[in-house]
């Protein structure tokens, strides 16, 4: 009787390298079979030519026209015109005469502050610049009757001058008919130019201080306008604390805590005007220099549509975006809200007489897609096209397109490997 080696091995007890070899065979034919079907489906499914209803489609004519490239860049809408009020001084809330969202007029009291250390200071203020009022005076008068005095010790000492030169003449002639005598010629002049010496002496006295008395005026004048100024600032200071609607509109924030201790520069209040509105938008590092002053917007919100240019650019770059601002045509539509955010396009070139196509979720940027064209009522065939720059509505077809053909503009990614498809 024939016993085979199989047979053998059947009968015994398998060890555990012989366990190993047989299920790495059982894996190897079931994993042969699996990429052998795989294969047969790919390739099925690649020169098979597959259909596709029609109704899950869109197409588009593509077309010669003028293009306005843009670059893309978000934004949201901001009241044109708002006020922070922030607190001038060092306080606390003691009363609260509105809500957020209520409207008020220019001048109406918004908030009540703890302003008694504030008003005592001003009274401080006050009294200051009213003791540096009379000490003006003061110096004024002083140096009044110090110059005064002055002035007629000149003039005492102008008339000893002239009795002096009268008795020196006089000596002179004296001396002239033999009456009188040399030495009182001498002392006569002496006394003269002794005079004369001291007149010029008062004189120049009086002259530097004239200049030093008004030095000390300005000095005083200079101290009671800063005590002035110092009083001006803290009045202004008190009427700003006075938590004011610094025009007509709405309370968009309003700190609201009684009691609540404020810094001086905290942030009290905000009043937007709520029916004019702009955009307040960013874009990234590396477009940002196709954007300029001027440069007209579209932009786009809640499907609606609304047209504005570019009023402001930011110098500096912030975590790789800069910010701009944008004044709208009509920035008084009533379908603007605040808060909103909104899709922009910069429009920053105009292409003339270039291929386009509609605009769709299909386009990612400029480059090489395979998109679908239609070559007759039924078939579609895939195609590389190079598409260029965009805009809201309109894609530049730089290649594999031509006017009046009839182009795919869904997404058809999933077809990525058919060559044609039939339309049902």
């Amino acid at each position: 009787m024939t016993i085979s080696i199989r047979q053998i091995k059947m009968d015994r007890e398998l060890t555990k390298e012989e366990k190993r070899k047989e299920s790495w065979k059982l894996y190897l034919r079931i994993g042969s079979g699996v990429l052998l079907l795989a294969v047969i489906i790919i390739c099925f499914s690649f020169f098979l030519d597959d259909s596709i209803d029609q109704k899950n489609i869109r197409t588009a004519i593509a077309e010669k026209a003028t293009l306005e490239s843009s670059v893309s860049a978000t934004g949201k809408i901001v009241p044109l015109y708002e006020q922070t009020i922030v607190s001038p001084v060092a306080t606390r809330i003691l009363e609260v005469y509105c809500d957020e969202g209520d409207s008020v007029v220019s001048g109406q009291s918004l908030l009540r502050l703890d302003l008694e250390s504030a008003e005592t200071e001003r009274r401080k203020l006050a009294d200051e610049v009213s003791m540096k009022k009379i000490e003006l005076e003061q110096t004024s008068l002083n140096t009044e009757t110090y110059l005064t005095d002055l002035e007629m010790k000149i003039k005492t000492k102008e008339m000893a001058v002239d009795h002096l030169k009268a008795e020196v003449e006089n000596e002179k002639r004296l001396d002239s008919i033999g009456s009188g005598t040399g030495d009182k010629i001498r002392e006569a002049e002496l006394a003269y130019s002794t005079a004369q010496l001291e007149l010029r002496q008062l004189k120049t006295q009086l002259m530097n201080e004239k200049k030093t008395h008004a030095a000390i005026y300005r000095s005083k004048q200079l101290e009671e306008s800063i005590s002035q100024r110092n009083l001006l600032e803290m009045e202004r200071t008190l009427d700003d604390a006075k938590v004011k609607a610094p025009k007509t509109g709405t309370v968009t924030y309003l700190n609201k805590t009684l009691g609540t201790s404020i810094g001086a520069g905290e942030r009290l209040a905000v009043v937007s005007d709520l029916s004019h509105f702009k955009i307040s938008a960013e874009i990234s590092e590396g477009n940002a220099p196709k954007i300029s002053i001027g440069s007209a917007v579209k932009i786009r919100f809640n499907k609606n549509t609304l047209e504005g240019h570019i009023s402001s650019i930011s110098p500096q770059s912030q975590n790789g975006m800069v910010e701009f601002n944008i004044l709208l045509n009509d920035d008084s539509d009533k379908r603007l809200r605040s808060g909103l955010r909104t899709e922009l396009n910069v429009v920053y070139d105009i292409h003339d007489d270039i291929v386009r196509i509609p605009n769709g979720q299909f386009f990612q940027g400029p480059g090489i897609y395979s998109m679908f064209v239609k070559i007759s009522p039924d078939k579609l065939e895939r195609r590389s096209v190079t598409l260029g720059d965009s805009n809201f509505d309109f894609v530049e077809v730089k290649s594999g397109i031509n006017p009046g053909e009839e182009v795919v503009i869904t997404d058809m990614s999933d077809y990525k490997a058919k060559k044609t498809l039939t339309l049902k």
